[in-house]
């Protein structure tokens, strides 16, 4: 096991949470509520949709803001801040290599919060705008079965003002 890594090894008393290939989630740090997330165990990174993505400085820390795309059939868009992690390049299943920010953020999924890394992309022609990659399941103690969606509650954030 890495160092900087959590020990997210299941206690004889915890459960892994079950959860759906596809299930509602929300980013509470970033004010986004309602999004609909793709469970990807294939990927090993968690990716959001984002625009407009640039990098700053705040109090000596490196930064990224970006418009978060929330919405498939209607359109939402959220402006968005965070601390910059790092930038990874990332190879697609097609083969193409792309550098992309990464952030680390609070998902809510159902009762459950915990840390994951989103890499900032677009996926505009994706169904979905939120991909879950398998890093974040193992963090998030989560087990897919893959014969159901929506198993999970919608997360109870309160929606933060902004959002568009």
């Amino acid at each position: 096991m890495r160092a900087n890594r959590p020990d997210t090894t299941l206690k004889p008393d915890q459960t892994p949470t079950v959860i759906g290939l596809r299930e509602w989630i929300a980013l509470p740090d970033l004010g986004v509520v309602g999004l609909r997330a793709k469970i990807d165990t294939g990927a090993s990174t968690s990716a959001l949709h984002a625009t407009d993505i640039s990098e700053f400085e705040r109090d000596g820390q490196r930064w990224v803001r970006f418009t978060a795309h929330l919405g498939t059939l209607v359109q939402r868009r959220h402006r968005c801040e965070a601390p910059l992690l790092t930038r990874k390049t990332i190879k697609s299943s097609n083969g193409h290599a792309q550098t992309r920010y990464v952030i680390r953020t609070l998902l809510a999924m159902g009762d459950c919060a915990w840390p994951v890394e989103f890499t900032l992309t677009c996926r505009k022609t994706m169904r979905y705008r939120l991909l879950l990659g398998s890093k974040a399941l193992v963090d998030g103690r989560c087990l897919v079965d893959p014969a159901r969606t929506y198993i999970q509650d919608k997360p109870q954030i309160l929606t933060v003002p902004g959002a568009q």
